[in-house]
């Protein structure tokens, strides 16, 4: 039997293991499991190339719990290590075995994980103590028992032990006796080694049977060792995506809507699937995310350094052993590799929707509203996306058609293009309360687009921007009056003298209701005969901003600033130039000359006015009916409203 001091630089590498070098305790079990697939896949490649001969055996990689020595086990029949490759491998820190083996067999590595040198020492963020029993694949070796308590002290010696490879043995330590449990074990197992490419075993499989669980001959097998994403395209039917899919989330019941495969071994490696879900809710999202492998081992799904924050929405799997990890695989590190990586998922991203909609556009317009969201994200964030997305990225009217941009202006420009060569693109966000102003622009022969997505204020304004000539408009059906919203002459004009105009606008402003953060404008102004006396618009501008002050950062002045409605007076119409003539009647002409100075006298227009136009109790109705068509009309005010249209029927 040996003694000796591990060798590190410093005494304190196992309070800053413990401490600080992995990042979640449970990371242990993925680390030794992986420690024994290398050195499985090791045994298969020094065997494909003569190096050991013979019947490999039993190959599967076994983990077993003793609750009564408060052990927990990993045992492996790969390579195993002698003496020699112990004071090495486990002792020596700064080495690592993985790293050599590459290095001597570069050209047939594909399978090994490698370059983790510490991965064993995590084993001690749990144990109280560490055993290692390893038998090496050489001819004549002697197995060797190493064991540590966790500290720089180890001692080794020869053993017996009948099979080729190594067990890990870890004596947990009370702290984290969770990890004795077989439900907690094998959940790990189930979330880290799901998909390694050696047959992991732990226990036996189980069924219920006469009402108990019954324990079978079978053993328990965790992982698939072929997941799809190794596997050729040519290979796997639309099933076996379905099937992966639901592999890869158990609690998603909805099929997804397309999938992406994802293979590509220069300038780097890489593999994967990528599936376009259907989102329902911000819980979707958060709770099916993309899942990173290195080599069939599960790294994390913080994937938002490898691929745009906007693909984050996908769900699926990417597999690379050239994306730069730390010691503990937790955390991505930026370089040259991981943009290379971002740039092509972006591209095989954008390639795959385009040769869709190509392919079947009707079949593409079906699955538009499901997966809008990712492509309106990527258009805003991603220039190099939002090039090529122009040419799928789709646009649906009130009747339900699909279009793209380019597509809908020229469908529309013959008829909505203003005096000014404008091309004015209609929409409403909500077609139920917007129904008075669609109707009238369906009546001149103007479309109206729905746009009623979390990011479709957002893509209008981009489109704007990006137009030729500043010559595209999105407008809000309710922004203003058909005739304005689409000018095809100048204003029309009415024959209402100033004095007219001012004793309507003030009549109405006596009795707009007042309310926090609302306020209301009186505006006077034609539209036509057949339009609605009274009626409620919103500046595009203000009612924009607000929109996207809730969304984006910067922009908070506008989300605080009143909601505001102007009040639109249609002179054109024949009970308006009624009221107008009675507001500004011979009654209020008599008591403005009895009074002198020109306050006096306005404040007696005023007041006259309101008194004319209280005893008149159609203005008031006139008034709750614009606020009604627009929603704003609740509670007692809306009990008034009825209560007075019963009167005046």
């Amino acid at each position: 039997m040996s003694k000796g001091n591990i060798g590190v630089t410093s005494d304190n590498i196992f309070p800053v293991i413990k401490k600080f070098l992995y990042s979640d305790h449970e990371i242990f079990l993925r680390e030794l499991i992986s420690n024994a697939v290398d050195a499985t896949q090791k045994l298969k490649t020094l065997s494909s190339v003569g190096e050991v001969k013979g019947d490999l055996g039993d190959l599967r990689v076994r983990v077993s719990i003793d609750k009564e020595k408060k052990t927990l086990t990993v045992s492996d029949h790969g390579i195993g290590m002698t003496a020699e490759e112990v004071d090495k491998y486990i002792n020596q820190i700064a080495f690592s075995g993985a790293e050599e083996f590459v290095n001597k067999y570069k050209d047939r590595t594909e399978a090994i994980i490698g370059h983790f040198g510490l991965g064993f020492y995590s084993a001690f963020m749990v144990s109280k103590k560490v055993e290692i029993f390893s038998l090496s694949y050489q001819e004549d070796a002697k197995a060797v028992h190493w064991s540590c308590e966790g500290d720089p002290e180890y001692t080794m010696e020869e053993t017996i032990k009948a099979e080729r490879g190594t067990d890990i043995v870890l004596h947990i330590d009370d702290e984290f006796s969770q990890y004795l449990e077989d439900a907690t074990i094998e959940g790990l197992l189930r979330k880290y080694c799901k998909f390694l490419p050696v047959e992991i075993a732990f226990g036996k499989k189980k069924e219920w049977k006469d009402g108990k669980e019954v324990e079978l001959d079978e053993e328990n097998i965790i992982n698939d060792v072929n997941p799809a994403w190794t596997r050729k395209p040519s290979e796997l039917t639309d099933e076996d995506y379905d099937k992966f899919y639901h592999e890869l989330y158990p609690t998603q019941m909805e099929e997804p809507l397309f999938h992406i495969h994802l293979n590509v071994d220069y300038p780097f490696n890489l593999t994967g699937i990528l599936y376009f879900p259907r989102i329902k809710s911000n819980m979707d999202v958060h709770r099916n995310k993309i899942q990173l492998y290195c080599n069939q081992v599960y790294v994390t799904d913080e994937v938002e350094n490898i691929v745009p924050e906007y693909l984050t929405l996908l769900h699926g799997v990417i597999d690379s052993p050239d994306i730069p990890l730390n010691v503990s695989r937790s955390y991505l590190q930026s370089d040259n590799n991981v943009k290379k990586i971002s740039g092509y998922i972006t591209k095989k991203v954008a390639d795959k929707l385009a040769e869709l909609y190509k392919a079947d556009k009707d079949e593409f317009a079906k699955k538009w509203d499901d997966i809008k969201m990712f492509i309106q994200f990527g258009m805003l964030t991603d220039e190099k996306f939002y090039e090529k997305a122009t040419g799928f990225a789709l646009y649906k009217n009130l009747d339900g058609k699909y279009a793209t941009l380019d597509e809908y202006k020229e469908q529309v420009k013959a008829a909505q293009t203003d005096k000014d060569g404008n091309l004015v693109l209609l929409y409403t966000n909500d077609p139920d309360a917007h129904y008075t102003y669609i109707e009238r622009a369906k009546a001149k022969g103007y479309d109206v687009l729905l746009m009623d997505g979390e990011l479709d204020v957002h893509v209008m304004s981009q489109a704007e921007q990006k137009s030729e000539g500043g010559k595209l408009r999105f407008v809000r059906i309710d922004s203003d009056t058909i005739e304005n919203l689409i000018r095809k002459e100048d204003s029309a004009k009415d024959d209402y003298s100033d004095e007219q105009r001012e004793g309507l606008r003030k009549a109405f402003e006596a009795f707009i209701p007042k309310a926090e953060k609302l306020n209301y404008y009186v505006t006077c102004e034609p539209a036509a005969a057949d339009a609605l006396p009274v009626f409620l618009t919103q500046n595009e501008f203000m009612r924009r901003m607000k929109e996207m002050s809730a969304h984006q950062q910067g922009m908070s002045f506008y989300g605080q600033m009143p909601d505001q409605y102007n009040l639109v007076v249609n002179t054109a119409h024949p009970l308006i130039q009624e009221l107008a003539a009675k507001m500004t009647s011979e009654q209020v002409s008599e008591e403005v000359e009895k009074k002198e100075g020109e306050e006096t006298k306005k404040e007696t227009v005023t007041k006259t006015v309101y008194s004319l136009a209280n005893e008149d109790e159609r203005l008031k109705q006139l008034i709750d009916i614009a606020l009604l068509a627009s929603g704003q009309l609740k509670g007692e005010a809306l009990a008034k409203f009825v209560n007075r249209s019963v009167e005046l029927l």
